[in-house]
């Protein structure tokens, strides 16, 4: 029997330091506990690291805090278009939507058509569609909205009639949720979930809901999930890379994550972070940004943070 561990990511797209409140603060890092202890009571009773991802994902999706299911970022026509993956790394098999508009908990949907295995994705009417069939709880487009996130989808707008270019705050570039975990019986998983970024174009699908980009799990490697510029997350095969390096060239987690992110994306000025563990257990939670929503748990203890701690 393995030691169980769940770790989590919120999105690098944190608030900057300078304009986190005490209150803010309290918020994020109360959702991120919520999030751990949900999905670690799953792997503490023995479950599936697929279950324990899937539950911890759908507490991140109902906190407005974090871009993913209620208080997600609105596009440029101000409708909310969600993203969600997962897969079972001891399988192989995956399931994720894109663009859905009506359902309130996409990454459960995701986990629905990843034991379906075919078809693996649904976007759009045929993701909202599959997902009322099933049973799955649907919602208004508006139920995702929040007086902040208007306000930043306004601010956006305002800057393009304006010429702005001064730098965008992360927060409104991008943001994500994600979870990994190692279950036990020595099995990983991962989940990504997402609302994009504030004024995207519509129809515009990130790396979150891409198998091999933002999502990844692998039980001879590691279970990973990613959030930043999902463009270059998708051109890299983000998440995949990350396991041919380690499984094809040898390197641990920590080489072929950091390789990644602080090496290749920092060069590029990207935005990046991921939340990842390998087969032993062993987590990362690199980032190249000012903060990331962040944090990990273990029968022996357990770690929240946004920015450097």
């Amino acid at each position: 029997m393995r030691e169980p561990v769940l770790a989590i990511h919120g999105g690098c797209g944190a608030i900057p330091n300078a304009e986190l409140t005490p209150a803010t603060d309290k918020a994020a890092r109360a959702g991120l506990h919520r999030a751990l202890e949900v999905g670690f009571k799953v792997l503490k009773a023995g479950g599936n690291a697929f279950d324990a991802v899937a539950e911890s994902i759908v507490i991140l999706e109902d906190d407005p805090v974090f871009n993913a299911g209620f208080g997600a970022a609105l596009n440029r026509e101000g409708v909310h278009e969600l993203d969600s993956s997962l897969m079972d790394g001891a399988t192989g098999r995956a399931g994720a939507v894109a663009g859905a508009k009506r359902i309130r908990n996409p990454v459960r949907v995701a986990r629905a058509l990843m034991e379906n295995a075919d078809p693996l994705l649904l976007i759009v009417q045929a993701a909202d569609d599959w997902a009322e069939a099933h049973g799955f709880e649907m919602v208004e487009n508006s139920y995702f909205t929040t007086a902040s996130r208007r306000e930043s989808l306004t601010l956006m707008l305002e800057r393009e009639v304006s010429g702005d270019v001064s730098p965008v705050s992360e927060r409104d570039k991008h943001g994500t949720v994600g979870a990994v975990a190692l279950d036990s019986h020595g099995h990983l998983a991962a989940a990504t979930s997402t609302g994009g970024y504030t004024a995207k174009p519509a129809g515009r699908v990130g790396d979150s809901p891409i198998i091999g980009a933002g999502t990844w799990a692998d039980d001879r490697t590691c279970a990973i999930s990613g959030t930043g510029k999902g463009e270059l997350f998708i051109r890299l095969s983000f998440g995949h890379e990350v396991h041919a390096r380690m499984l094809y060239q040898g390197l641990t987690l920590e080489a072929a994550i950091n390789g990644l992110i602080h090496d290749q994306m920092s060069a590029l000025g990207v935005g990046a972070g991921a939340c990842a563990v390998d087969r032993d257990g062993n987590v990362m939670l690199p980032y190249n940004t000012e903060g990331m929503y962040r944090g990990w748990i273990r029968p022996e203890g357990v770690f929240v943070a946004i920015h450097e701690t």
